[in-house]
């Protein structure tokens, strides 16, 4: 499929967060930027003049949309920022300089100290982060200041140097803010229990502290002190939005490229994420039409192959969801878990997003094709003879056995087909019966059906268990229809599907688009059933008192409801009006009984 044109890009763009990059019609890059809703921010470019030059000039330049889709707000703008510093577009201002997001280091040496830094050094220490404000870093070094004491010193502490008594305790040990390691007042045992305790406040633990600051905030609203019960609820705030890792920056992996698959019927939709010193600069996703069927594996080692030869990749190692052979000296990782594996799921959500842009792309652009690789899908996940091109779901509706009635919703191409919807009054069945009830209803639909040559349907959905689906069996056994039509049955939890003569259902996944059509036409007839349900309960409890009047049945009931709309309007009609609406003798019956009742009330 071609490339979409920018009014069907911006239809079909998704609402999650992440970032987008605007490219001129020679593909080069004109801006870089970071949203919580993609399809807001990108659209409303679109919907309005601009107040700045800048921006103006650029939109008219822009002919090609591209998105990252990311896990949060804060991921977007770590990638922003990673985006901007590689490719330095014309129409960035900010975030071209050489300044990073803040992190938190514990350095790596004896007796270790806790501070911010702009710069990750590759020496054994850890770095936490990055954040994407210096309020979030401050206010954690607070909260680790106030719980444990820590030394601010850069001296060398080794043991010797200590032994040898090369330093002195400065200012922070008599303010009581160290306990003095420099001298041998603590030692390093109790001082690598506190970095163990405060690794695990830098990775988001903080459920006693969150408890303590809670605590202390009411404490100081109940005495009145507003302002610094404020200052805590600011820290408690920051706390509570704080998230602890970042998928799109990670120093602990290097340069790698990562590759993740997703595939239907027809097409493989392969995601390609580089990475460049721990940080995502490239995210590239490929369409491929299968040939022959080629499986998930096959499809991947050929986008890996392709794209690391178009943006000529040097990365020695690769991350994949599963192992592929590729040859060479290339070494491929499969993680099971940690930060390595959060990559290549954000990997394979971007692979997702972009089948999903596509298709909705296809619907406005190619309909037929659309309708084509939806019904190969349903054929496929259904295990069907044949595509499900016409679809009847049928459904019961009664309360407590009153006014049984059912409803058949017709899905054609994977579409609604009102016209050609039932509805049905149950006839035979006595009572709440919901199983004789769908016996009768799909015989009488496939009678009609066969006698007025009518075509039937390649797929019928039951909406209902085992006993439903047996009942609606039945009814095409009498008709000679069993095996020449497909039939499910649906139940309660919708991805449970039960066939004919199967004990255990088939399960289908939750995302497919399958199950959303299939979810589509269960609340179609359930909607269709109900109104006509109510419709008829109403019309009944109206016509009740109609009714009880000797010599009056429903149909003159309804003819009178239908004229004058409600009972309070027929009981202030006159004779003559009466009796123009049903006849002379049904007229004199209603309004003498009216009559009657105004004089006895």
């Amino acid at each position: 499929m071609e490339q979409a044109s920018l009014e069907v890009q911006l239809k079909t763009l998704p609402s999650s967060p992440g970032v987008y990059q605007y490219y001129d019609k020679n593909g080069k890059i004109l801006y870089v930027g970071k949203a919580k809703n993609l399809k807001k921010r990108v659209t409303s470019y679109f919907n309005k003049k601009h107040d700045s030059h800048r921006i103006g000039v650029m939109v008219k330049k822009i002919r090609d949309i591209k998105h990252i889709v990311v896990n949060s707000e804060t991921d977007a703008l770590l990638l922003e920022n990673n985006l901007i510093k590689k490719y330095q577009p014309r129409f960035n201002v900010l975030l071209k300089d050489d300044k990073t997001y803040p992190w938190i280091c514990i350095k790596n040496e004896r007796f270790p100290r806790v501070f911010p830094t702009r710069r990750v050094i590759k020496d054994g220490s850890e770095y936490y982060g990055p954040y994407t404000s210096f309020k979030t870093v401050n206010t954690l070094l607070e909260l680790i200041k106030g719980l444990y004491q820590l030394r601010t010193c850069n001296y060398d502490l080794a043991e010797e140097k200590i032994q040898q008594g090369k330093y002195k305790v400065c200012l922070e040990y008599h303010l009581g803010n160290c306990k003095g390691p420099c001298e041998g007042y603590q030692n390093e045992v109790e001082y690598t229990k506190n970095i163990e305790h405060i690794r695990q406040i830098v990775k988001g633990d903080f459920k006693d502290s969150l408890l303590k600051f809670k605590e202390q905030m009411k404490t100081h609203a109940e005495a009145m002190e507003f302002e610094e019960a404020q200052r805590i609820k600011d820290k408690i705030d920051v706390l509570e939005k704080y998230q602890s890792k970042s998928t799109v920056v990670n120093p602990k992996i290097n340069n790698v490229d990562v590759f993740s698959v997703t595939s239907d019927e027809g097409y493989g939709y392969v995601n390609f994420l580089q990475l460049s010193h721990g940080s995502i600069i490239r995210s590239h996703t490929i369409e491929m039409k299968k040939k022959l069927d080629e499986s998930d594996e096959v499809l991947l080692a050929l986008g890996v192959i392709e794209m690391r030869q178009r943006f000529n990749s040097q990365s020695k190692e690769i991350y994949v969801p599963f192992p592929v052979n590729l040859g060479g000296d290339i070494k491929v990782t499969v993680p099971k878990l940690g930060d390595k594996k959060a990559i290549v799921d954000l990997s394979l959500r971007n692979a997702k997003y972009f089948r999903q842009d596509r298709f909705k792309q296809m619907k406005i652009i190619d309909p037929d094709r659309h309708v084509n690789r939806l019904m190969a899908q349903m054929k496929k996940d259904l295990r069907l003879q044949e595509e499900p091109r016409h679809i009847e779901c049928f459904d019961n509706s009664n309360i407590q056995g009153s006014n049984p009635v059912a409803a058949c919703v017709v899905f054609k191409n994977g579409k609604p087909s009102k016209r050609d919807y039932r509805k049905f009054n149950i006839k035979t069945v006595v009572g709440a019966d919901d199983y004789a009830s769908m016996e009768e209803v799909v015989f009488r639909r496939y009678k009609r059906l066969l006698n007025e040559e009518e075509p039937l349907p390649q797929l019928i959905i039951i909406d209902g268990g085992k006993g439903q689906l047996s009942s609606a069996l039945k009814a095409l056994d009498d008709l000679g229809l069993r095996g020449k039509i497909a039939i499910i049955g649906i139940a309660k939890r919708l991805e449970e599907l039960f066939y004919p003569g199967d004990q255990y259902p088939l399960y289908l996944d939750k995302k497919s688009e399958t199950l959303k059509v299939i979810q589509q036409l269960r609340n179609e007839a359930h909607r269709f059933g109900i109104t006509f349900h109510r419709n008829k309960r109403s019309n009944a409890a109206l016509g009740t008192e109609l009714e009880s009047i000797t010599g009056i049945g429903e149909k003159t009931a309804v003819e009178l409801l239908k004229q004058f709309r409600s009972i309070k309007r027929i009981t202030e009609a006159s004779k003559k009006e009466l009796v123009d609406v049903v006849g002379v003798s049904k007229g004199n019956l209603v309004f003498q009984y009216y009559q009657k009742k105004k004089e006895n009330e």
